[in-house]
C-alpha cells in the first residue's frame, strides 16, 4: 500500500504574486483598511466574481453571518431556520443576538437544507433562514426562495464552502439577501482567518459597514458612532494574501470538479461507500470537502473513527463529519436555558442529519488538486484497506 502524502499539493498555497502584494502593503505604511487600498480592491474583485454589487471584507465567516443578521434587523425571540447538519458557526451568531436557531433536516444525498422540512418548520416567529452550501454543493435556491417569498423571510446564504460555486449559473451568495464566506485556513480561499459578506442591497451593505466599523460611517472624522457596532475589520495584509487567489480560483474549481468526478466513478464501485450526490442544477460544485457515507459492516467492523485514522496514516487528509448542531454541548445548554417556555417546531427530530453526522467521512479539497492518478490512489487505498480488514475476519 503506497502512502499518498507526497501526491497531494500542500495547503494553503502561496506564490510570488502574494509575496508581491504583501510587500506592497508592508511598504505602503497604510496597513489599515480605512486608509489602504488592498481591502477595497479585494472587495471590488470578489463582488464582481460573485455577481454581487457589494462585498464587505470582515474578520471571519461567523462575524459575517452576525453582521448580516444585525443588518436585517433580527431581534431577540425571532426564529431563524438553519441546517441541523452544519458547522456550529451557522447557529452561534443567531444565539448571540438573542434569537433562536431552529435546526432543520437536510437532504440525504446533497447534505443541503431540505425545502420540504423548511416549509414544515416555519412559524409566525420565523424571520429568515441560513441555507448552507454544504461542501460546495449549492442548496436548491429555487425552492428556498419560493418559501422565503411566500412567508416574507430573508435568506442569508452560508457560502463558506462555496467560493465561486453556482446554482443554474447564478453565483453562490448572490441569490439571497446576503451571502457569507470564510477565509479560514482550510477554505478554498484563505488568509488564515477572514470572511466576507456580499449583497446586492445598498441599505444592507451600508448597515453592515456601520456595524463592522464600530458604528462609524465611511469618511467619519468626528467619531460619529451611529449604531452599537464592533471592530470586524480586516487588515491590508489579509487582503494582499487573498487578492491573487481570486485569479486562480476558477481553475482550481475546475480541477476539483474533474477530479471529484474521477473519484466518484471509483468510489461508487466500493461496497459500503456512498458519495455525496451532485444535482445537475448545481452548475459549479466547488468540492470544499469530498464527502461520503461509510458503512463499517463492509470494512470488517472497523469504526469510522479508526478508518479515518487509517486513511490519515496513508497520507489522505480525511476527517469525520460534523456533529449535528443540536447535539453539541453549547446547543444543549441553549435549549436548557430556553426551558419549558419554548418548543422547537420539529422537536429537534432530524434523522437524516443524525445519520450523516454518524456515518459520513470527508476528505479535504487539496486532495482533489493533484492529478487524476493521485485521486484514483484514494479509491485504491480504500479498496486495499477494505481487503485487509476483511482478510482479518477469515
Amino acid at each position: 500500500m503506497s502512502n499518498l502524502t507526497e501526491r497531494f499539493p500542500s495547503w494553503p498555497m502561496a506564490d510570488e504574486n502574494q509575496e508581491k502584494e504583501l510587500l506592497e502593503a508592508l511598504r505602503s505604511n497604510q496597513w489599515w483598511r480605512m486608509s489602504g487600498t488592498k481591502v477595497k480592491e479585494f472587495e471590488r474583485v470578489f463582488a464582481q466574481m460573485h455577481h454581487a454589487k457589494h462585498t464587505l471584507a470582515v474578520t471571519n465567516g461567523t462575524h459575517a453571518i452576525k453582521l448580516a443578521l444585525q443588518s436585517l434587523g433580527v431581534k431577540p425571540g425571532d426564529e431563524v431556520i438553519v441546517p441541523a447538519f452544519t458547522f456550529i458557526s451557522t447557529a452561534l451568531p443567531v444565539i448571540s443576538l438573542g434569537a433562536i436557531p431552529v435546526p432543520v433536516d437536510v437532504d440525504p444525498g446533497t447534505f443541503c437544507l431540505d425545502p420540504v422540512k423548511v416549509r414544515e418548520a416555519v412559524t409566525p416567529r420565523t424571520v429568515g433562514m441560513i441555507p448552507v452550501h454544504m461542501a460546495g454543493h449549492l442548496c436548491d435556491m429555487d425552492q428556498l426562495q419560493q418559501i422565503a417569498d411566500e412567508f416574507h423571510l430573508f435568506i442569508i446564504e452560508d457560502a463558506c464552502h462555496a467560493h465561486g460555486g453556482e446554482w443554474k449559473g447564478k453565483r453562490a451568495g448572490s441569490m439571497g439577501d446576503a451571502g457569507v464566506f470564510s477565509f479560514q485556513q482550510f477554505k478554498l480561499m484563505t488568509a488564515g482567518e477572514g470572511g466576507a459578506l456580499i449583497t446586492n442591497a445598498q441599505d444592507l451593505y451600508d448597515q453592515a459597514f456601520l456595524y463592522h466599523n464600530v458604528g462609524r460611517p465611511v469618511g467619519d472624522k468626528k467619531y460619529q458612532h451611529l449604531v452599537e457596532g464592533s471592530n470586524y475589520r480586516i487588515s491590508e495584509f489579509q487582503a494582499a494574501v487573498l487578492l491573487p487567489q481570486t485569479a486562480r480560483l476558477a481553475e482550481q474549481n475546475k480541477r476539483r470538479e474533474y477530479n471529484a468526478q474521477v473519484l466518484d466513478a471509483e468510489m461508487k464501485e466500493i461496497d459500503g461507500i456512498i458519495p455525496q450526490i451532485r444535482q445537475e442544477e448545481c452548475t459549479i460544485h466547488t468540492h470544499y470537502m469530498y464527502m461520503f457515507y461509510y458503512n463499517p459492516v463492509e470494512f470488517g467492523g472497523i469504526t469510522r473513527e479508526r478508518f479515518v485514522e487509517m486513511l490519515n496514516e496513508q497520507g489522505i487528509p480525511a476527517y469525520i463529519a460534523y456533529t449535528q448542531i443540536h447535539d453539541t454541548p453549547i446547543f444543549k445548554q441553549f435549549v436548557a436555558d430556553l426551558g419549558n417556555n419554548y418548543a422547537f417546531p420539529n422537536q429537534l427530530h432530524c434523522p437524516v442529519s443524525k445519520k450523516i453526522a454518524e456515518e459520513v467521512i470527508w476528505i479535504h479539497h487539496r486532495a482533489l488538486l493533484g492529478d487524476a492518478e493521485s485521486v484514483k490512489g484514494i479509491a485504491q487505498t480504500v479498496r486495499e484497506l477494505q481487503a485487509s480488514t476483511k482478510a482479518k475476519l477469515v
